[in-house]
């Protein structure tokens, strides 16, 4: 597999996937997104994305959704590489939610502001 493929196994594909990590995962707020991470028993994270319905125009609804799995591509083990030296964090399943103002343009734009976002919320770290 090329390591820069991003396949059909990495993304949330199931509305039960999608319940179980509303339900059990833990909240990050950031600026008009948020992260909802929940752990999973694969050797990998899988990616989910919510995009709220005041978000008007489905040509903006998909390019939000093009930036964030193109970040996700780039960078899937963002979580792991923030993990406490003694110990990494396991495998997670990640929904992105996306409210009504939401202005990223880039991948690398929504990388900083991730990094930005757990850097001032590492109590999931520890």
């Amino acid at each position: 597999m090329n390591p820069l493929s991003l396949p059909k196994t990495y993304f949330l594909r199931k509305k039960s996937d999608y319940d179980n990590v509303y339900q059990h995962g833990k909240r990050v707020h950031g600026e008009n997104f948020s992260l909802i991470l929940l752990p999973n028993e694969l050797a990998h994270n899988r990616l989910g994305i919510s995009i709220h319905g005041q978000l008007k125009g489905a040509a903006k609804r998909n390019r939000i959704k093009r930036i964030i799995r193109e970040f996700f591509r780039l960078d899937r083990r963002f979580l792991q590489e923030r993990s406490s030296g003694s110990r990494e964090l396991p495998s997670m399943d990640i929904v992105f939610t996306v409210r009504k103002g939401f202005n990223l343009e880039k991948p690398a734009d929504l990388a900083a502001a991730v990094n930005s976002l757990l850097n001032n919320r590492s109590r999931f770290f520890q």
